[in-house]
């Protein structure tokens, strides 16, 4: 049985949707994050040296990082290639390259931005107006750029057929997913009819539903 190590308002909630749409059989095992720190406890540390969330258990196998988990899944668990194409095909390279942009390139602006918007309220009192005006300086004139680039990609992508590889829904617009979510709760996006559509298509399916009422609501952090 496939176990997730599911972290509170983590990214966990992908692999909990990945696998409602595949039809796999799960259990779930909840950690709560310290009220102090926001990590994890010292239990999801013993599972992983990182203390991350997600991790998935299978057997005796531990896997980490979503991008990671994701093709182990499909690899073991989606036989039927119903969220993934067959290796060797152009189909996989795309999946392959969207499962990764999405932790790595397409959240890097999505970080820094909620890093800089954090900053002011963690300043010292009389520190505060100075990294304020610091931390507005680097939204402008470094992420803000950086994530209307990105948005305007997912954007151009979405506009072929609705979805990020080919002409249906698959395990990529699954992993796209949280950067899109992440974008919308802090960047408008309303010169991006793609991007709100694609959302509304996402958030309607089932499985996406299911996967909220088992992992319970999360923030887009």
């Amino acid at each position: 049985m496939i176990t997730i190590h599911h972290l509170e308002n983590s990214r966990s909630q992908r692999v909990l949707w990945l696998l409602e749409e595949i039809g796999v059989a799960y259990e779930v095992k909840r950690y709560e994050r310290d009220t102090k720190t926001n990590l994890g406890p010292p239990e999801l540390y013993a599972i992983h040296p990182l203390g991350k969330s997600p991790v998935v258990s299978d057997g005796d196998a531990v896997i980490a990082e979503t991008g990671a988990i994701f093709e182990y899944l499909l690899e073991t668990q989606d036989s039927e290639h119903k969220l993934h194409a067959a290796r060797g095909s152009a189909a996989a390279r795309d999946l392959t390259y969207w499962l990764h942009y999405a932790e790595g390139s397409a959240m890097t602006p999505l970080l820094l931005k909620l890093v800089f918007q954090m900053l002011p309220a963690r300043a010292p009192g009389l520190m505060r107006p100075l990294v304020r005006r610091v931390a507005k300086g680097a939204e402008d004139g470094f992420v803000d750029p950086r994530l209307k680039e990105h948005i305007g990609y997912w954007e151009a992508s979405l506009a072929k057929t609705g979805w990020f590889v080919g002409d249906q829904f698959t395990a990529a617009d699954i992993m796209m997913s949280f950067p899109l979510e992440a974008a919308g709760s802090r960047a408008p996006l309303d010169n991006a009819p793609n991007i709100k559509a694609f959302l509304e298509r996402i958030h309607a399916r089932p499985a996406y539903a299911k996967a909220l009422e088992t992992g319970g609501p999360y923030a887009y952090a």
